[in-house]
């Protein structure tokens, strides 16, 4: 099986102790502080902040989180606009207004930093990693780079677009989006700081073209998120068992359509796709951790004949069973 990413981030944070977010702050530019300077937060899992002020004004961020939930505070401030980029994981936010976003692999999420003042992520996968450019348009407006004010960067105008409403937005992912943030992800040592200021004005320059209606995220009730992770745990809790999406439907009161779309946006997958995942990920532990036969395993994992499970298993992991406990067991 490749490697999972939750893996990936969790070999990152393992020499945080859990309920922390190590913070870290690099200041390379000369300004008034941003909101995010006071930045509390709050987790039972553990995570890691770094930030870099680059500009007067503008700060870049990096964010790695394994964990079920954070919960942030910082000074609010609507004049502050933050652009947040989800790289890996998936991260349901619940900012002021209720609603929440859920952001997947190359979406945005652009606000005012009083929208977030006091807020949550909830991460359905476990684990988070992003990176957000946060902007002073106050400043902006006194005196921007040069470089935004050649193509025209006009302060007001972004904060017309996406403060004055008092509403987050998620914008999906994009070549845009994608070409700005990614080189972020791999930049180490010297070549960091430098990274982070070349693409804090790409991600400014980018945001001038969104238009905040086209395209944009649904936000769901936490009612309804609520009631999907209640779907979620009752598949998880019968993975011997199958349920089509009339019967859920029926069990919880909720129309077909709906429980596709919400459950998506949650989770990141369709119903069945990510049921299918999971019992591939039980079969292999029990291949690995249990001297169950491969006709045991199977109907542990909800099918009727072995020659099914071991055409998915094969689809799935790339090797029968027999082969794959073979392998593991060395």
């Amino acid at each position: 099986m490749k490697k999972e990413l939750f893996s990936e981030t969790a070999e990152a944070l393992k020499d945080i102790p859990n309920g922390t977010i190590l913070k870290t702050r690099r200041q390379t530019a000369e300004g008034g502080a941003l909101p995010t300077e006071q930045l509390e937060t709050w987790t039972e899992g553990k995570g890691a902040i770094e930030s870099f002020a680059v500009f007067p004004g503008i700060e870049v961020s990096l964010h790695r989180y394994a964990a079920e939930r954070v919960r942030f505070r910082h000074a609010a401030d609507g004049s502050v606009i933050a652009v947040n980029h989800c790289r890996t994981g998936r991260a349901g936010w619940r900012m002021r207004g209720g609603g929440t976003i859920y952001l997947g692999p190359g979406d945005l999420c652009i606000h005012s930093m009083d929208d977030c003042a006091e807020s949550e992520i909830e991460l359905p996968l476990g684990y988070y990693e992003g990176a957000a450019v946060a902007a002073d348009l106050r400043a902006l407006a006194a005196g921007a780079p040069e470089i935004l004010r050649e193509a025209g960067f006009d302060a007001r105008e972004i904060y017309r677009r996406f403060c004055a409403g008092g509403s987050p937005f998620g914008i999906p992912s994009s070549a845009s989006a994608e070409a700005a943030f990614s080189p972020l992800y791999a930049a180490r040592g010297a070549m960091l700081v430098p990274y982070c200021k070349l693409k804090a004005i790409e991600v400014l320059l980018c945001i001038m073209g969104v238009q905040p209606a086209a395209g944009e995220i649904t936000r769901y009730g936490s009612e309804q998120t609520e009631l999907i992770k209640e779907i979620r745990n009752f598949l998880m809790e019968n993975l011997d068992k199958r349920f089509t999406i009339e019967e859920l439907s029926k069990k919880y009161l909720l129309n077909t359509s709906t429980l596709k779309a919400v459950f998506k946006a949650v989770y990141g997958q369709p119903v069945a796709s990510y049921v299918r995942e999971r019992r591939m990920k039980l079969a292999a532990k029990l291949l690995r951790e249990s001297g169950a036969s491969v006709a045991e395993i199977a109907r542990a994992v909800g099918y009727e004949t072995q020659g099914k499970f071991t055409k998915a298993f094969k689809e799935s992991v790339g090797e029968t069973p027999a082969e794959y406990r073979r392998r593991q067991r060395g």
